[in-house]
């Protein structure tokens, strides 16, 4: 077995962080139109609103979730590094590869939200496309 390096898990530094970026948008953004959705409900209590507050329920915390592994991860990778430092070679193994677990845990939440969200957006494409031939 080749010997773990401080350099492996700071490879992951840059890469989570970007995923990090990319999650907080995603969160930012249902946050957005949740809100726009709270206000439309108030006005009108329509079953389609209730089915598309419950669909960003859903896609939001699997992003939470998948905040929650990749920030465990880089918290992880930054853990093995320092058990690198201290010459702990045998659990700074053993705990990398548990952060890298966590990665491809939140990499396959990614994936089921993704796919929620296509799903979602297909419904919405064919109300637009029932309500054109109506006219």
């Amino acid at each position: 077995m080749e010997q773990l390096t401080l350099t492996t898990p700071a490879l992951l530094f840059s890469a989570i962080s970007l995923i990090m970026l990319a999650y907080t948008n995603r969160f930012l953004a249902y946050a957005a139109v949740i809100r726009n959705l709270s206000e439309k409900y108030l006005e009108k209590q329509e079953d389609s609103l209730i089915r598309q507050i419950k669909n960003l329920k859903l896609r939001l915390d699997l992003t939470r979730w998948m905040q929650i592994f990749g920030i465990t991860s880089l918290l992880l990778c930054v853990l093995t590094m320092f058990l690198i430092y201290i010459n702990q070679h045998i659990v700074a193994v053993w705990i990398f590869g548990v952060a890298l677990l966590l990665l491809i845990m939140s990499l396959a939440l990614l994936i089921i939200e993704i796919q929620i969200s296509a799903k979602a957006l297909q419904h919405h494409l064919r109300d637009i496309e029932d309500y054109l031939k109506v006219k």
